[in-house]
């Protein structure tokens, strides 16, 4: 066989086994809203370990940061559908660690994409980013982490931290939803990619990932983004920044919405306006120092105060981590999906 055909049968037949998930689709709608699409049940089809920007980070030894990669999975439907939803997905782990490959946000992954949806889960640097403080001094911290955090965070964080543990989780704080905001921005930008209705963009986490969702959604698009200079951080220009979004809706598990406030304080400003997303919650009522359920309450009261649709789905007798909780015969993915299925009017 003619060694340029055989190469083109190959590429052909590479080309045709991602072509359920990768084509030639809108990257957003011009349909009103109400769009209809089909819900499966579909194959799966995942790709993992994709880098959608870069970030500064530190090791245990350096004393300059420098560049990381930053990288996400998709999960998406072996279908032929071009105007897919997506769900943003954040993992937990206290800013100190955790990973987007947890086997129930896998799970929940292949739930969302065998109905229809595009699944991104991303990682995002943690407190295992960021070196070692080993005594250093405030200043020397601003400056350790330059281009990492802007200097006013730090100085915030050292009015509350008991210790330099508390002042690592504070910056990774800041740099989880820097790297959050690239990752949407990359959604966007490969929307076309992966048949991606820009118009129907939801954003979820759990724990860490939660407080992370709540100030996505609720903070501006240039907020943990624009106090750091392209010259402090040159990986910004890697984070697609001429790219916008529009959040519909939040999925919030066992969350709180610390980093808003934190942001409010730190640059004396108030974030939540009537334009925020609408909000699932699901949160245990038992005993959670982590995320006690009382700021899910706080949370319903502010979004009601700005007449924002919200639905509080309390996991009784659950503390912290209830991925495997029922309520009224549904668990969290099917509660999860109902709520975004219905309010963001998609209509199966």
């Amino acid at each position: 066989m003619n060694k340029k055909i055989a190469l083109f049968l190959v590429v052909l037949m590479f080309t045709l086994s991602l072509s359920g998930c990768l084509r030639n689709g809108k990257g957003g709608s011009d349909d009103e809203p109400g769009v209809v699409y089909e819900p499966g049940p579909y194959d799966v089809l995942a790709y993992e370990d994709i880098v959608y920007a870069s970030g500064l980070a530190h090791t245990d030894s350096s004393t300059e940061a420098s560049a990381v990669p930053l990288k996400l999975d998709v999960y998406c439907p072996d279908s032929n559908s071009t105007n897919r939803p997506v769900l943003m997905f954040i993992h937990g782990g206290g800013f100190t660690g955790g990973i987007k490959h947890k086997p129930e946000i896998v799970e929940m992954g292949k739930y969302y994409a065998s109905r229809g949806w595009v699944y991104v889960s991303i990682d995002y640097r943690t407190t295992e980013e960021l070196g070692d403080l080993d005594g250093k001094s405030q200043q020397e911290i601003v400056d350790y982490y330059r281009g990492i955090v802007p200097p006013e965070w730090i100085e915030n964080a050292f009015t509350g931290a008991e210790s330099e543990k508390e002042i690592q989780q504070a910056v990774a704080m800041y740099a989880a939803q820097r790297d959050s905001k690239a990752a949407l921005r990359w959604i966007v930008a490969n929307a076309e990619t992966y048949n991606i209705d820009t118009n129907e963009i939801a954003v979820g986490g759990a724990s860490a990932g939660a407080i992370t969702t709540m100030a996505l959604g609720i903070t501006d698009l240039g907020d943990f983004r624009d106090e750091i200079s392209l010259t402090d951080d040159p990986t910004l220009s890697t984070t697609n920044l001429n790219e916008t979004y529009e959040v519909q809706s939040l999925v919030y598990f066992w969350g709180s919405n610390v980093k808003v406030e934190l942001y409010n304080s730190v640059y004396e400003v108030d974030r939540y306006d009537g334009d925020d997303p609408e909000l699932f919650m699901a949160h245990g009522d038992g005993n959670d120092p982590v995320t006690p359920y009382e700021g899910a309450l706080a949370l319903q009261d502010i979004y009601n105060s700005l007449n924002i649709h919200s639905e509080l789905v309390t996991l009784e007798g659950h503390g912290h981590g209830a991925w495997n909780a029922v309520v009224d015969g549904k668990g969290l993915f099917e509660l999860s999906f109902d709520f975004l299925v219905d309010r963001q009017n998609l209509n199966l």
